[in-house]
């Protein structure tokens, strides 16, 4: 899979009420295993049961209906990440990948026949809302999601901007279902916010992974660097609750800050076009012709001290990031412990702009880590009094039903929550986990925000220490 990787890789979720990370691949299906022989007495079943359906059932069923459910099953039954695609979710996946698109600002997967809330994006009617990760939603309006495909759900949640829809929740620790009435919008994402939070120090939020995150995070790092008049001290990297998004614009971030040619990730799976190895080369982050936006990064970005911050909404493509950067020792990672999304989706094209979203591989730390029902250890637990790690944040990949194993050793078992934090604390005074109230209108990051706290002592500190 040499060149852009724009033959659209994805590392993100099922849903796609936002982005997600994986590759489109215009390539034949067709591969050796094709000449095996059919599985004909399996076929003999399928086609009776088709034609039991079309003679028996109490009403007349469609042919193109029944051949979509099947297919549907048939991806379904694989993992919570593989899926069917008819032409109205194709074309909303690659609109999404763009930045813009309608509908509430989610991104979810199926669990146990109910949609499951993986991640609510900022600044969105989900987000202001107060939907959280590991919500169920178990009503749309009236109608039960029980029985529904995920695509089902998300048409029928996107629509009209300025149109509502009432979600019926379920959330863990809450006795009775929750009901919320959402406005939708058009979604607008920038994917690429920055601060500078104290003199010295920058900040810089990925909120998902999208085709113009790398110049973005160009653009962003300039604007710190200028408004700081020197070379920074110190750089925040918040990762959290980032759900992932296209491979390329990972492999930018990370080539932002190690050394030109360092392997960022690499894939391993059964085809020739499943096994990568990307490295921080223009030509895993860049179209072909494309003048390179990195090589206006700020003198010193690539030896500024750093923490990346990370948790348990933060998946696939912001796992590859922190992954390659821990790997590297460019940075210490902050947080909790990531989703665990180490697989890869490829996009592939069917006739009549339909198409499947088939898992394909695993994705590997420059180390050799899978990712996949895991994630990325942070080098400092630092927990968020408001979303301690007893409530629905815990949600991993590895709690979805049928996800894909490891394929490397065993999964770690759930880690212990650390001790909560002083309710005292500045962040956490009179807090109550999960009662984060929303930025305001421009606001970048809360100045209340704990982990950001933290995470800027700790660099202080260091600056500290290197002075001596």
């Amino acid at each position: 899979m040499a060149g852009y990787i724009g033959k659209l890789a994805l590392v993100g979720f099922a849903g796609v009420l936002t982005g997600a990370v994986l590759t489109l691949n215009y390539s034949a299906m067709a591969n050796k295993e094709s000449a095996a022989p059919l599985p004909v007495e399996e076929l003999r079943a399928f086609t009776d049961v088709f034609a039991r359906i079309k003679s028996d059932y109490v009403e007349e069923v469609d042919d193109k209906k029944l051949i979509n459910e099947a297919i549907n099953g048939m991806l379904s039954g694989l993992d919570p990440h593989s899926a069917y695609l008819d032409a109205e979710g194709f074309k909303d996946l690659q609109v999404g990948t763009q930045g813009e698109f309608g509908g509430l600002g989610i991104e979810v997967g199926m669990e146990d026949g109910f949609v499951k809330v993986v991640s609510p994006i900022e600044d969105t009617p989900a987000y202001r809302a107060g939907l959280k990760t590991g919500d169920l939603i178990i009503k749309l309006d009236d109608t039960p999601v029980k029985g529904m495909t995920l695509n089902d759900a998300v048409k029928r949640m996107r629509g009209k901007p300025g149109t509502q829809i009432g979600l019926t929740l379920l959330r863990k620790g809450e006795q009775k279902p929750i009901t919320v009435k959402l406005t939708r919008a058009v979604i607008k994402i920038r994917s690429v916010k920055s601060k500078l939070l104290d003199p010295g120090y920058g900040y810089v939020r990925v909120t998902q992974f999208q085709e113009h995150t790398g110049d973005l995070l160009v653009e962003a790092l300039q604007k710190l660097y200028k408004e700081n008049k020197e070379p920074l001290k110190g750089l925040i990297l918040d990762l959290r609750n980032d759900p992932g998004g296209l491979l390329n614009g990972a492999v930018a971030v990370s080539a932002a800050f190690i050394k030109p040619d360092a392997l960022v990730v690499y894939t391993e799976g059964r085809t020739e076009d499943a096994k990568m190895r990307l490295t921080a080369s223009r030509e895993n982050y860049l179209r072909p012709m494309q003048p390179d936006y990195l090589k206006n990064l700020p003198e010193g970005v690539k030896t500024v001290p750093m923490v990346v911050l990370v948790n348990g909404g933060s998946a696939s493509a912001s796992e590859i990031v922190a992954g390659a950067l821990q790997d590297h020792k460019r940075t210490v990672i902050m947080g909790t412990q990531t989703f665990g999304k180490g697989s890869v989706q490829t996009i592939l094209p069917l006739g009549n702009n339909t198409a499947i979203k088939l898992t394909t591989a695993r994705y590997y730390t420059p180390s050799g880590r899978s990712i996949q029902a895991k994630g990325i250890e942070p080098d400092i637990v630092v927990e968020d009094p408001l979303n301690p790690s007893d409530e629905s944040m815990n949600v991993k990949e590895a709690d979805l039903v049928k996800h894909l194993s490891n394929g490397q050793e065993e999964e770690a078992p759930a880690r212990q929550a650390p001790p909560k934090q002083d309710k005292d604390s500045k962040s956490g005074k009179d807090a109550k986990p999960g009662e984060r109230k929303p930025l305001e209108p421009g606001e970048v990051v809360s100045k209340d925000d704990y982990q950001v706290n933290q995470a800027l002592n700790l660099l202080k500190g260091l600056h500290i220490i290197q002075r001596n």
